[in-house]
């Protein structure tokens, strides 16, 4: 029996278990990235664990989250990061050089490596072969020591690929058909592989788009064959050295097969306020826009830009439409002004923003209220563009260009005529003066850590309890995203590395009431309902509660990521045996787990009391050997400093 990608990879990586799906796995981690929002964390914890040097082959820490200078404390977190990185082996991509997963593509990426990062939208990675996931920060400090990075082993899906995309159709139509099909929730516990003789008519940057929002499907990851397009890429990128061709044996075994035909996709969008809510640009009709956003880690390479250039040379966009474009990377921006484009983009009526996540983040460019906004990011939940009423709709830059000179949701088959060839350039422009190497070892004891006052340490982690009883503090529905239990924008996203004062922001989208309500309790438990956690690989969404004293999270089920990082934490996850029980619980009552470290240790059933109630509800924990120890020890910087004694 054959191979899938993933499986070739992951067998080629594997230190511990086997790969059989739906066991842990760990596996060796070749390189690692950060993000500014969540690396001064993970950099915090990695020198918790008094490592010296990192041991991958390549880490790399990037600024392009928090750019905003508002205050000192973005700035302050900048120069900790850069002198960590400096110290301890890291690359340093510097504020202004772009966004990490359009740069690591670019200059870092290498086909059958591993990768893993601080950001969700690492999968981004899979776009050129590679096996790429978003992990929280502490994962990825232990990776950078040289530890395992654990999964369950995963199920592969495959979507088979055929035909071409039509003129103005875009990479990015075929994401959200994928997600229209699976849902936010289709992928948990998959790798999303894309085969098929469509693949061939897909330039990187493509691929790279459509992997980036497999990260929507709550998938481990997504990935593409390493291919002769792989390799005009990295030519072009002049790294034909980094390039291995990676394909699925012909006899491979998918665990569900998919089949999308490129010429049939029309322009979509993931309208409000979830990018599975998919509908056609037709059925939208002519509604009026206010903001177009054109950029992120999804949709702001040349290739994206070019096209969009394209459209609005010569014209002006409408009076009623504000634009704003933030190319992917100092590359990409460069390129752009030094063939026109860029004046192209500016005399149409864009503000041109700097390269980093910007508004994808909430970091500026919130829209008007109750604004509709067409973005061709990757999330539009609620709030997070930083207006709370705001309309998000999730298109192609394509969808964005056109509708930016209409004013209202036009489809660009109808309105543009024949789609003029864009082409991968034979050579980009390589000029990596905005990454800083690392101080030699030799050098590495002269470099000072440089650290500000918004600097606070890692929330103290205790053992688990022998018991846990407390209070239901909060209770919560379905697809409680991260952005829900720690909001970001510019107005929270400086405070990442002071969970202190973070904490008054916790759940602020559900219940602001929730953070002094949790500290006065002192313990608490929240409840909620499926694919509780989606979205951001953020750690800070458990750091946060077990800042304010929550023991446990008891919901239907759990994204990947964040079951991962309350385990790191150390919080007890739980999932109800019987969803229905969800409805048994009401936000006050008073839950009682007796003997519940026992329970774990021995695998014993974990009943739960409803005190206030007088009822009894059968939880399951479900922990690997190795996750069940980080829980018992409390979290994972415990463990690993056990482990290392």
């Amino acid at each position: 029996m054959g191979l899938t990608i993933a499986e070739k990879i992951l067998s080629q990586h594997i230190v511990d278990g086997e790969m059989i799906k739906g066991t842990e796995i760990g596996i060796r981690i070749d390189q690692t990235l950060t993000q500014d929002a969540t690396g001064t964390m993970a950099y915090l914890e990695f020198e918790a664990m008094g490592v010296d040097r990192v041991k991958t082959e390549r880490s790399v820490a990037y600024i392009d989250h928090n750019t905003l200078q508002s205050g000192f404390e973005n700035a302050d977190d900048h120069r900790f990061i850069g002198s960590i990185a400096k110290k301890h082996g890291i690359y340093f991509s510097r504020p202004g050089n772009g966004i990490c997963h359009q740069v690591h593509l670019e200059r870092f990426g290498k086909p059958g490596k591993t990768l893993i990062g601080s950001d969700s939208h690492t999968p981004t990675g899979g776009g050129i072969g590679m096996f790429a996931c978003g992990a929280g920060g502490l994962d990825v400090a232990v990776a950078m020591g040289g530890g395992a990075y654990y999964i369950t082993c995963p199920e592969c899906v495959r979507v088979n690929l055929k035909n071409k995309l039509s003129d103005w159709v875009s990479a990015k139509d075929v994401i959200l058909e994928v997600l229209r099909i699976l849902t936010v929730k289709g992928g948990v516990g998959k790798v999303i592989e894309y085969g098929g003789e469509g693949v061939k008519s897909l330039t990187v940057p493509e691929r790279a788009t459509i992997t980036n929002m497999g990260a929507e499907l709550g998938a481990t990851t997504s990935i593409f064959p390493s291919d002769e397009i792989t390799l005009e890429f990295l030519k072009a990128q002049g790294r034909a050295e980094d390039w291995v061709e990676i394909k699925a044996d012909d006899d491979a075994v998918y665990d569900k097969v998919i089949e999308i035909d490129l010429a049939a996709l029309k322009p979509m969008a993931a309208c409000p306020h979830s990018p599975d809510n998919i509908k056609a640009i037709k059925e939208l009709g002519s509604k009026k826009i206010d903001q177009v956003c054109i950029g992120s880690c999804t949709n702001s390479s040349f290739i994206d830009l070019m096209k969009v250039a394209t459209i609005l040379k010569g014209k002006t966009c409408h009076p009623d439409v504000s634009l704003a474009i933030a190319p992917g990377s100092k590359q990409v921006f460069t390129m752009l002004a030094q063939n026109g484009a860029l004046a192209d983009l500016i005399s149409a009526g864009a503000r041109i923003l700097e390269c980093a996540c910007g508004p994808c983040i909430g970091m500026g460019q919130s829209p008007n209220s109750n604004g509709v906004s067409l973005r061709t990011f990757n999330r539009n939940f609620e709030g997070r563009s930083g207006t709370a009423d705001g309309q998000v709709y999730l298109v192609s830059p394509e969808v964005a260009a056109v509708s930016a000179l209409t004013g209202v949701f036009t489809d660009p088959t109808e309105y543009l005529g024949e789609m003029p060839e864009f082409k991968i350039p034979e050579h980009f422009l390589i000029n990596d003066n905005m990454v800083e190497p690392p101080a030699s070892v030799e050098d590495a004891d002269k470099v000072e850590i440089l650290r500000g006052p918004n600097i606070k340490p890692f929330p103290v982690t205790t053992p688990l309890d022998e018991s846990i009883n407390a209070d239901v503090i909060l209770k919560v529905g379905d697809n409680i995203t991260t952005d829900h239990i720690m909001p970001a924008g510019a107005k929270i996203l400086p405070y990442r590395s002071n969970i202190p004062y973070l904490s008054q922001f916790c759940f602020g989208v559900c219940d602001t009431t929730f953070p002094k309500r949790a500290l006065e309790a002192g313990k608490g438990i929240v409840v909620g309902g499926a694919n509780y956690g989606q979205g951001s690989s953020r750690e800070h969404a458990a750091l946060v509660p077990l800042y304010l004293g929550i023991k446990a999270v008891l919901v239907k089920s759990f994204a990947r990521i964040h079951r991962s990082n309350l385990i790191n934490a150390g919080i007890l996850p739980l999932t109800f045996e019987y969803e229905a029980d969800y409805d048994a619980i009401d936000q006050g009552d008073t839950l009682e787990m007796p003997d519940v470290r026992e329970c774990i240790i021995n695998d014993k059933p974990i009943l739960i009391k409803n005190v206030t109630k007088g009822t009894v509800i059968p939880v399951k924990s479900e922990l690997s050997g190795r996750a069940k120890d980080i829980l018992l020890a409390g979290g994972l910087l415990n463990y690993t400093k056990e482990q290392s004694k």
